[in-house]
């Protein structure tokens, strides 16, 4: 929809509060702006839109309005699940584990969880680092153009969370492959997305079955954390081996998702600006405010992050009714002018890039936002170091983007050195 199209439908909205002012989600493409943010933060910064299911919504893309609804808990992320509530699509996973993080009770779980979580561990850092190597050496064994999603991103995330969660890298084709269908953004639920669910849930029961054969010091990863938790607290002897996969399957399918997905951005990014990439070979202590400002500037996030209302809530010049559904729009917050100076210029010198909204704020600020971080970080110091030479292999308009997905994701990534 043009920005003209939107000034006349939001004419209409206001003489008749019955239709949508504009079709959401925005556009699929993860390396442009939308469009229409300038106008909708600007004229309508809380805008009433239709989701793809044919709900209402209403649309939050400015800065100080979208912290708002993140940090006020009367906006409920576990209530999306809920039968009969407006949706931004339909559930591809069961709606027990849509807040799984904030179903988990036991304190000894939770720390469980935390720790497996703290990039400081000792040997992980070492060992992504030694993994990212290996996939570079591959990858450049092939020779260019070679597909940098496919060679490195998805498969250095994927390497990631296998060694947090203690299951074999071995394994991250199957694993990722599962995604491609647990986080489908479709109009209308689909029978075998639950198969797909539990088909992974199984996975993580076998490898937990696993880890509690094995001697307590030879467990690894959260699954052995939780087998030691089996064995020693009470607090947990309730849970079933299927409660304990399903935070597994959670936490490796939200994070090497997304993880993934920002990294194959933020390289995108980086190579639309080639001079950055030589700013970040010389400057490497910077790679940490550049990893901020990068986050910022990422548009992975391509359906809002969404919340129920569990009362009326006046959110700007808009009374949102209890009941109703909200949508943070991640690229409207995170490119306002209000917060970020020149927020349309990717400065990786940026001193305020930190205040992006990218993992989120309030109660359900990601857990797992410093493992994520030290992710990126590492990732581009060794990509910067070994590729210093690294361009994109075809025109950035020829690149084909994923439709009906939670993230806004090119399906390959071709570059050149």
């Amino acid at each position: 929809m043009s920005v003209e199209q939107l000034e006349g439908s939001h004419a209409a909205d206001r003489r008749s509060h019955t239709e949508a002012l504009l079709d959401f989600p925005l556009s699929r493409r993860g390396d442009v702006l939308p469009e229409e943010c300038t106008w909708l933060r600007e004229k309508a910064p809380v805008a009433k839109v239709r989701t793809l299911t044919g709900d209402p919504a209403w649309l939050v893309s400015s800065y100080a309005l979208a912290k708002q609804v993140l940090e006020d808990e009367r906006f409920s992320l576990k209530d999306t699940a809920n039968a009969g509530v407006p949706r931004q699509y339909a559930l591809t996973i069961p709606p027990e584990v849509v807040n799984n993080m904030g179903n988990i009770n036991s304190a000894g779980l939770r720390n469980a969880v935390m720790k497996a979580l703290n990039p400081r561990q000792k040997g992980l850092q070492d060992q992504l680092r030694a993994t990212a190597g290996k996939l570079l050496d591959a990858v450049i064994a092939e020779g260019g153009p070679a597909d940098l999603r496919a060679g490195f991103a998805d498969p250095f995330s994927a390497a990631m969370h296998c060694q947090v969660l203690g299951v074999p890298f071995e394994d991250w084709r199957r694993l990722m492959s599962g995604l491609d269908v647990a986080f489908m953004t479709a109009r209308e639920p689909f029978a075998d997305s639950a198969l797909n669910w539990y088909k992974d849930v199984g996975y993580f029961v076998d490898r937990f079955h696993e880890q509690l054969a094995r001697p307590a010091e030879e467990r690894t990863g959260l699954l052995g954390r939780f087998a030691d938790l089996r064995e020693a607290d009470p607090e947990s002897a309730h849970l079933t081996d299927e409660m304990f996969a399903t935070v597994a399957v959670s936490l490796f399918g939200a994070g090497a998702v997304s993880t993934s997905a920002f990294l194959t951005l933020a390289v995108l990014a980086l190579l639309q600006k080639p001079e950055l990439i030589g700013y970040l070979r010389r400057h490497p202590e910077r790679m940490g405010g550049a990893v901020d400002e990068l986050l910022r500037w990422n548009l992975s996030v391509g359906d809002g992050l969404p919340r129920i209302a569990l009362a009326d809530v006046q959110v700007g010049e808009v009374l949102v009714k209890e009941g109703e559904l909200v949508l943070v729009l991640l690229e409207g917050a995170n490119f306002d002018p209000e917060a970020f100076e020149r927020p349309q210029e990717l400065d990786l010198e940026r001193e305020s890039a930190n205040a992006h909204l990218a993992f989120g704020a309030g109660r359900h600020f990601c857990p797992a936002s410093a493992l994520g971080r030290t992710h990126a970080e590492i990732a581009l110091e060794v990509l910067v170091e070994r590729l210093p030479g690294l361009r994109l292999a075809v025109p950035a308009e020829n690149l084909v983007w994923r439709t009906g997905f939670i993230k806004r994701l090119p399906e390959r990534l071709p570059v050149a050195w």
